[in-house]
């Protein structure tokens, strides 16, 4: 999943961006409301967080130029205002959540994956996955095989994440980099195969029915055998 802070607080935007990255999301930062709406007009994101008093384009503002614009993305505003009507006006601009400073990031996380949870899952099962006999828990962050409990990392989390939710679809290695990691795809790098590896050994190896896929040349797919 992948996280856009605006926030010009270079103090609190490294507390937020460092908390969400320990989360295992994929973090962009912009320090001013006309950067924030330039990245988030060409970058789909899974959740945004944006402040209100912002240089250059305000909060407010971004956030209605996103909706006219058809941008979906859930929107968490952060504002030392904490009056009603100051809610009210950001509810009605068009932001998903409102949360006044100063905060525990604890409670900043779970609201961007209430957020995410809200807008992605369906109706069926709103905070789990499931493919095959391969379950995952979104909010107690639980992944389970056959009933079995797999112990995950947060960066195998996050990428099983992507694939359930992607699930007989194929993923290139170009997408996994850009929505698990923080960073476009290096081709010289080879992060994606030791975490799929990684992955396969958890989930796969105990197994006759294998769900992780290689499509040569292409990525990988989540899917039945």
């Amino acid at each position: 999943m992948r996280i856009l802070v605006v926030e010009d607080d270079r103090k609190i935007a490294s507390f937020i961006v460092k908390g969400l990255q320990q989360a295992g999301f994929a973090v962009d930062h912009a320090e001013n409301g006309e950067e924030g709406l330039d990245l988030v007009l060409t970058v789909p994101y899974d959740a945004a967080v944006v402040d209100i008093m912002l240089p250059r384009l305000d909060g407010l503002s971004l956030i209605a130029e996103m909706r006219r614009q058809k941008i979906n993305t859930p929107v968490i505003i952060l504002s030392a205002k904490r009056s009603v009507e100051d809610r009210v006006k950001g509810l009605e601009t068009g932001s998903d959540d409102y949360l006044t400073k100063p905060f525990a990031f604890s409670e900043l996380l779970a609201r961007v994956q209430a957020l995410i949870r809200r807008s992605t899952s369906g109706p069926q099962e709103p905070t789990g996955l499931t493919v095959e006999d391969l379950k995952m828990d979104l909010v107690k962050r639980r992944v389970t095989r056959s009933g079995l409990e797999v112990d995950l990392q947060p960066r195998e989390f996050s990428l099983l994440e992507y694939l359930m939710r992607n699930a007989e679809r194929v993923v290139s290695k170009t997408m996994i980099m850009e929505h698990v990691w923080d960073y476009n795809f290096d081709p010289q790098t080879n992060v994606v195969d030791v975490l799929i590896c990684r992955l396969r050994n958890k989930l796969d190896r105990d197994f006759d029915k294998k769900l992780i896929h290689t499509i040569r040349g292409v990525g990988y797919v989540l899917k039945k055998s």
